[in-house]
């Protein structure tokens, strides 16, 4: 095993993400690796829409066009190499492309991609042994709806293939980090093990997935990053033992900090102490985070369990349509005009579908944006001047959906004053698209890699199922002035103690908030380790689940699930059925919860006097009732 250390850089979040970073990381920073991710359960669906169109299509087209073409001399002079999931639905075409710029350029770069992900030929089988939703329990859906079935492969084909000489690597659907996984157990010759590296590794690739989200963006102190603009890239340096260094390019914009990293850590999680892939179960709950320079962040003390005796298989499926339209009001009491405009506009399209005999909607959505319609109980009264109107529903015929949005339009002289927005064409409607996840023995899935022409099997080993009740978990942390948490949260909601003061959570702590189909996570991470035991007795399963209780659908008795995580002083919170049914299924305004943890950022927490009075002069931390900063909105009564 080498003593050196492997720099891997992150170029890609999403299918869309800037085209200037592959430049930015050849030219600013010294790399041996830079990575990719583009897949979304979304964008499968967008690419296998594509592929049916165009066989030589369903893959990241900019990939090629935008992040290689114009940058592939630079990757060869350096001999810096590629692992991406640009691949999509159709690896094998997204690897011709490139191929033939390549040798457009008359250069010398061996691509290879990597096979097997890709069931939905076996679609009708599948179908035949009944898989259930591994979530919600829903049958398998009808087959001649499916538009996409992918299992989520892991890190060692991507191994293989470099191990076979490949400069890039293209790879369809695998779990996000496997793409530096991969590179990790190339260099470095990880087996599977070295379960413990392979879970730092996975962390590695899990903060450099989503880009510049780890280096300033969506960061909750958002103040301190400067030069979105040119923000810089995130770069891994990994050692033997899987720890490692996270920074940036230089004289680029952005942050690198503890909160930053964190923030990415908690990223789109569930249970961090069961973050299951395919290669290993990962355990971050033990993660220590340390500033050791500018921009410099050392991570360290990921675990890992042996890998899972399945993979996760994703498919996307044609259900129902769906329409809306955004339109704009303004003047006094804005809100009550959208409030009466939404009424009659879904009251007008109701008459009409009577009319054609067509049903009833199966959901509508009304919010308006700008009075607070996110917060529900949590919202605070004011004066609305300028608000944005959403109006949308789901229908199982396009023309009830088209009802729907000619009425919009059809109002539009009979509406409160007031009304603007109708720039642009009338939007049109768009199929749902809904996820149905569930679990596939290793054995019926076969990756492989393909290189010169070549097929190359990668069997997965056998794994061990997971014993969830073998999971020790960490002690509750204790408060140093009071004898229980109740104590604390019945000061919190009665009159005012000598001893406790309210303060908003961003004041103690950061936030991020992410999606996985109809879930949502909110990661909480104390500013300070003393600030964790006051938080984590404020913010139980019950009063987060009554601040979100507008989103949730489910009638289940735990809609929250809390999970500890000591290392980096933080609280991941998983909230179930609460997206609406998540991505392109979903009505909602925030269909992903990318602002959930904005919304759970002013709540007030009770701490004691001496961290308040610390506190009281930063804008963010005044206390309540404090005319510094602006006025926060308490944590939901319990």
């Amino acid at each position: 095993m080498s003593d050196k250390t492997l720099r891997i850089a992150g170029a890609s979040g999403f299918w869309g993400d800037a085209s200037h970073a592959t430049s930015q990381l050849l030219h600013q920073a010294k790399v041996d690796f830079i990575v990719y991710d583009y897949l979304a359960e979304i964008t499968m669906s967008i690419m296998a829409r594509a592929r049916a169109k165009k066989p030589e299509t369903g893959y990241a087209l900019d990939f090629v066009s935008a992040a290689m073409k114009p940058n592939l001399k630079e990757i060869a002079r350096q001999g810096v190499k590629i692992v991406s999931n640009a691949g999509g639905v159709n690896p094998q075409a997204c690897a011709d492309a490139l191929r033939a710029v390549i040798a457009e350029q008359g250069l010398d770069l061996q691509v290879a991609c990597i096979l097997g992900d890709d069931l939905l030929d076996q679609r009708e089988r599948l179908a035949a042994q009944h898989y259930s939703e591994m979530f919600s329990a829903e049958p398998f859906p009808a087959v001649d709806k499916i538009a996409s079935i992918n299992a989520y492969l892991g890190a060692f084909p991507v191994a293989l293939a470099l191990e076979q000489g490949a400069d890039i690597v293209i790879t369809g659907r695998c779990v996000d980090s496997a793409v530096t996984l991969g590179a990790c157990i190339n260099y470095f010759g990880w087996d599977r093990d070295d379960l413990d590296q392979l879970a730092m590794g996975s962390l590695a690739g899990h903060i450099l997935e989503c880009g510049p989200q780890a280096t300033g963006g969506n960061f909750t102190d958002w103040e301190l990053v400067e030069s979105l603009e040119t923000i810089g890239y995130p770069i891994a340096e990994i050692s033997a033992d899987g720890s490692f260094l996270c920074s940036k390019p230089a004289d680029t914009g952005g942050l690198v900090s503890v909160g930053t990293v964190a923030e990415q850590m908690v990223y789109e999680i569930g249970d961090p102490q069961v973050y299951i892939l395919p290669d290993v179960v990962c355990d971050f709950s033990q993660v220590k985070l340390e500033q050791v320079g500018v921009d410099l962040v050392a991570v360290s003390g990921a675990t890992g369990l042996p890998a899972p005796d399945s993979y996760k298989v994703c498919s996307t499926y044609a259900d129902q349509w769906r329409g809306g339209h955004l339109l704009s009001l303004y003047g006094i009491d804005a809100s009550k005009k959208a409030d009466k405009l939404a009424a009659a506009i879904l009251a007008a399209s109701r008459r009409t579908l009577n009319l054609f005999g067509l049903p009833d909607f199966t959901e509508t959505s009304v919010e308006v944006i700008g009075a607070e319609s996110q917060y529900g109980a949590a919202a605070q009264p004011g004066r609305y001047r300028e608000v944005a109107l959403k109006v949308a529903a789901k229908h199982p015929d396009a023309a009830g959906i088209g009802i729907l949005l000619k009425e919009m339009t059809g109002l539009g002289l009979a509406t409160p004053p007031g009304l603007c927005g109708f720039a642009g064409g009338r939007p049109k409607p768009s199929p749902i698209v809904r996820l149905f996840s569930f679990e596939l023995p290793k054995g019926a899935v076969t990756p492989q890699v393909e290189i010169n022409g070549q097929l190359l099997d990668c069997p997965d080993t056998q794994g061990t199922a997971l014993d969830l009740q073998a999971i020790v978990r960490p002690a509750a942390p204790a408060l140093p002035s009071l004898s229980s948490k109740s104590s604390l949260i019945t000061s919190s909601l009665t009159t005012s103690s000598d001893k406790l003061v309210d303060v908003p959570l961003v004041a103690l702590a950061y936030a991020r908030s992410g999606d996985k189909g109809n879930k949502a996570n909110i990661g909480v991470i104390a500013r300070k380790p003393e600030y964790l035991p006051y938080i984590y007795a404020a913010l139980t399963e019950q009063a987060v689940a009554l601040r979100f209780g507008h989103f949730i659908q489910s009638s289940a008795s735990a809609p929250v699930e809390r999970y500890l995580m000591p290392g980096c002083y933080g609280i991941n919170f998983l909230l179930h059925d609460v997206l609406g049914g998540g991505g392109m299924a979903s009505l909602r305004n925030d269909s992903q919860g990318k602002g959930y943890g904005q919304l759970l950022l002013d709540a007030q927490i009770p701490v004691s006097a001496e961290i308040a009075a610390q506190l009281s002069g930063s804008p963010k931390g005044s206390p309540k009732g404090s005319p510094k900063g602006p006025p926060v909105a308490p944590l939901a009564d319990q």
